[in-house]
């Protein structure tokens, strides 16, 4: 059963998600909503033309910094004046350049309009935060994400040459005191870096045990 959002601030159990993690039709993206969502383990994913839909997986993919793999190549890159790393410089340039591409297993845009403002509002407020990666004066990789807690649930990341998006993920693995990297669904890009899947009840726990944290 696919339960419908009305003006109240509340979602239904995650566990009474469908099976492919669709939990609830409607609602809002109100900073109020959207915060509510991550610290339970559900977040927003949608296209366009869809009315707003909320997810929470019954296996979470997720990253623990302690079990980051970086490759011989990649910290040879790492070590080298390749790229430069900032924290919460360009978010508005680095969600505009994610919302250009489709998220892996859907067509076109997730990343809507409404989308775009409301996650930059949520940066305004001090809940979402981007990491970019610079070659000389060009933007060429990133990613934004939300908090909630310690746990860092990322959104989405771009790569405008190799090695890029990678060096982006090691760095927030490496540079904050985030506990858990949150990566929503499974890629083998994210795969190589260690991330792996556990079920929603010990993600939830996660947050829930470290909801206090920053």
């Amino acid at each position: 059963m696919i339960f419908r959002l009305d003006e109240r601030l509340l979602f239904p159990d995650p566990a009474l998600a469908e099976e492919d993690g669709l939990l609830a039709v409607g609602g809002d993206l109100s900073a109020e909503r959207l915060l509510l969502a991550y610290s339970n383990g559900i977040f927003p994913w949608f296209s366009d033309d869809d009315p707003i839909l909320w997810y929470s997986p019954h296996e979470r993919f997720v990253l623990f910094p302690g079990e980051l793999q970086v490759s011989k190549s990649m910290r040879k890159v790492l070590r080298s004046d390749t790229f430069k790393v900032t924290f919460d410089e360009a978010f508005e340039q680095v969600i505009e350049h994610c919302s250009a591409a489709p998220r892996e297993g859907q067509n076109g845009t997730w990343i809507t309009t409404d989308m775009k403002a409301a996650y930059t509002g949520l940066h305004k407020l001090g809940f979402a935060h981007s990491v970019e990666v610079w070659q000389g004066d060009a933007l060429v990789g990133g990613l934004y994400g939300v908090h909630a807690g310690n746990v860092f649930c990322g959104e989405s990341m771009f790569s405008k040459v190799s090695n890029a998006s990678k060096t982006a993920l090691i760095w927030l693995c490496t540079n904050t005191n985030y506990g858990l990297i949150d990566c929503q669904v499974y890629t083998e890009h994210l795969e190589s870096l260690g991330a792996r899947m556990i079920p929603r009840e010990d993600y939830i726990s996660i947050l829930h045990n470290n909801a206090s944290k920053a």
